[in-house]
């Protein structure tokens, strides 16, 4: 997988790649991330690329003519790539949108600043608009990091482990369950037993219940256009029963 990000601060994208699990993929080969600076495109000799707003307005709107060669330049290079415009206006990502890339031969990921990108670039050269969240940055670069990391994650041979992506929150729509690693008691608190017993089947019945219940707890919408499975639905259900019998108990002491 290929990643190329259009920025005018192509180092921060240079650091990004010289760690963890993404420093560790790129020199597997198994992904590549490059920056294009956006400057290198502009016309004019000053490196200009920004303007002010047709129209009037507060702000600065990124000038449609060197992030158009921009992305050009990297189209040429990666032909089957997705280019993507990162911007509030666009779908929210989230891990059903990182498998959805992953499955593409190369993402082309441009950042947007100021304002806002010429909508003429969005109309003639965009793919896709993605967002990660409901909320405002400076600049795109931090979201195409995001992005990168997520997606790679899904790449195969990028993970340690060959299930890791699998295991992760929302893989499978529910949050991961809780995570313990030793002392075995750590000011005062106990690792819970099954755990320490070395019967899998029991630790994966105890797994299941936890992320059920990390996911209630943390995220509970997510549960409720959840398909459940039988198992799912009989550890639902006995907790719905325990909570009756409390109310009950309740009630009946008052």
């Amino acid at each position: 997988m290929k990643f190329t990000v259009l920025t005018i601060f192509p180092e921060m994208i240079a650091s990004f790649r010289e760690h963890g699990i993404i420093r560790r993929a790129v020199e597997g080969k198994k992904i590549s991330v490059a920056a294009l600076n956006l400057r290198d495109f502009a016309t004019d000799r000053h490196q200009v690329t920004d303007d002010r707003p047709y129209g009037g307005g507060s702000g600065m709107i990124m000038k449609p003519e060197p992030v158009a060669g921009a992305i050009r330049a990297a189209a040429k290079a990666m032909p089957a790539a997705r280019k993507i415009l990162l911007t509030p206006r666009g779908r929210v990502f989230n891990q059903d949108v990182a498998r959805e890339l992953a499955a593409c031969e190369g993402l082309i990921l441009v950042c947007g600043r100021y304002e806002g990108v010429d909508e003429r670039i969005c109309q003639e050269l965009i793919d896709d608009d993605v967002s990660i969240g409901d909320y405002i940055l400076t600049g795109g670069e931090l979201a195409a990091m995001v992005i990168i990391e997520a997606v790679a994650r899904l790449i195969p041979g990028t993970l340690g482990a060959a299930d890791a992506a699998e295991n992760d929150s929302f893989s499978d729509g529910l949050l991961e369950h809780a995570h313990y690693t030793r002392p075995p008691v750590f000011e005062g608190q106990p690792v819970p037993k099954v755990l320490l017993s070395g019967h899998h089947r029991q630790i994966e019945d105890w797994r299941l219940e936890s992320s059920l219940m990390q996911t209630l707890l943390k995220r509970p919408e997510l549960l409720e256009g959840r398909d459940l499975n039988s198992r799912e639905r009989e550890i639902l259900e006995k907790w719905s029963t325990a909570i009756r019998r409390i109310l009950e108990a309740y009630s009946r002491r008052k």
